[in-house]
């Protein structure tokens, strides 16, 4: 099996990017991560694309033949994949397998998703929940936000964790955010409760305080508030693959993309045994370890799927960090902050980065390449030289993790 490296990666900014259409998006990471890896259009065998929702949100089904086209990539392979907020990284697996299988030299891999110029109330969320089982949960109404409020008071109930740890989470991923230049909130969350004050909208002591008040941190899905939750987000990322001894033709510092895995569980949430435990997490991160030849104990730094902050403390126990119902507690003890035990999320993760949902799962694997590269700036986890993903396809159902180091 031909290894696969990371030559290149591209990033847009995230946001509200009302000027940009998803193609426009695309091509822009695209572009980016061609210039970084120092290739042509001309040297491409392949374009991935992984975008989840692109034919019901911007009405264009054909969108990796629209980019080939757009950023002159014609003749090369393209293919749209799709794999609900995991397409991403979905999109990576098969470009990794298109060189590992030696069918290419050279492979573009983006993902990306145009969200936010959506006005009717709820689309976004309706059209998400399109992933849960149509019968046994979407025809109730079951939403993402619901299955994560359930999630977050079983886990506080069983674990005799506080709802404050959770907050926790959010406050350092903001504080990552606002060292992350691409990053879709580059405030803090007591930026926020200054600017509310200055609105003459409230007095709080400290940033807890103001995490409580329904004013200006309304609950969403019991008892998960609004930044508990990810935005809503557009943008787009992007790496260019290599077979391992091509890499150094085009860069001098390549990431070897050491191991990959993916697996599923039960598509009705209620049929799993225990709620808090993620067993396809469990699974993929466990072949992803078994093919790089690394454990949990070898990761210098994380990038995890935390569109509700639940999820965080969650995975974190899950992918092999903390023990199961140790992970909020851990945070709390800013032991995932730059500088703790394991750093996870220091671009800001979904919540303060972002969530474009194709884009998650490349974006998390460029901030990975800059981390291992040394080039993550102020948020530099110091000395990093491996990494690991978790990026969702479901809730939990349909999950993937990339593992990546410094060769």
């Amino acid at each position: 099996m031909e290894k696969a490296c990371i030559i290149g990666v591209g990033h847009t900014k995230f946001g509200i990017l009302k000027e940009k259409g998803l193609v426009d998006l695309l091509a822009e990471a695209s572009l980016m991560a061609m210039e970084d890896s120092n290739t042509g259009q001309e040297d491409f065998d392949a374009v991935y694309v992984g975008a989840m929702s692109s034919d019901a949100l911007n009405n264009i089904s054909g969108i990796a033949s629209a980019l080939v086209d757009k950023i002159n990539m014609i003749p090369a392979a393209a293919d749209h994949i799709k794999n609900g907020p995991a397409s991403g990284s979905s999109a990576i697996k098969a470009g990794f397998q298109a060189i590992a299988s030696g069918m290419a030299d050279l492979v573009l891999v983006v993902g990306g998703e145009k969200m936010t110029h959506v006005t009717t109330p709820g689309f976004i969320t309706s059209t998400v929940a399109t992933i849960t089982h149509p019968e046994a949960e979407r025809i109730h109404g079951i939403s993402l936000p619901a299955f994560a409020g359930l999630l977050t008071r079983t886990y506080l109930q069983k674990y005799n964790a506080k709802l404050e740890w959770i907050s926790d989470i959010a406050i350092k991923n903001h504080e990552n955010g606002a060292l992350n230049p691409y990053a879709h909130f580059q405030r803090t969350i007591h930026d926020f409760m200054e600017s509310a004050m200055k609105k003459g909208k409230g007095q709080w002591n400290n940033v807890h305080e103001f995490l409580k008040d329904d004013s200006v941190n309304p609950i969403i899905a019991a008892p998960l508030r609004l930044f508990h939750i990810c935005p809503i987000s557009d943008g787009a990322a992007a790496v260019v693959l290599c077979k391992e001894k091509l890499a150094k033709k085009y860069s001098d510092t390549p990431i070897l993309i050491s191991g990959i895995g993916q697996a599923t569980d039960t598509h009705v949430v209620h049929e799993r045994e225990d709620v808090t435990v993620l067993n396809a997490l469990r699974l993929c991160s466990q072949q992803a370890y078994k093919m790089a030849h690394k454990t949990p104990e070898d990761i210098d730094v994380a990038e995890l799927h935390d569109a509700f902050e639940i999820l965080e403390a969650v995975q974190s126990e899950d992918i092999g960090f903390f023990k199961k119902g140790e992970g909020a507690k851990a945070a709390h003890e800013g032991l995932t902050k730059i500088g703790g035990m394991i750093p996870i999320n220091p671009s800001g993760g979904l919540k303060a980065r972002g969530h474009p949902l194709g884009a998650t799962g490349v974006a998390q694997v460029v901030e990975l390449v800059w981390q291992l590269r040394g080039e993550a700036g102020k948020r530099q986890v110091e000395g990093a030289t491996t990494g690991i993903t978790c990026n969702f396809g479901g809730f939990g159902n349909n999950i993937l993790s990339i593992l990546v180091e410094r060769m």
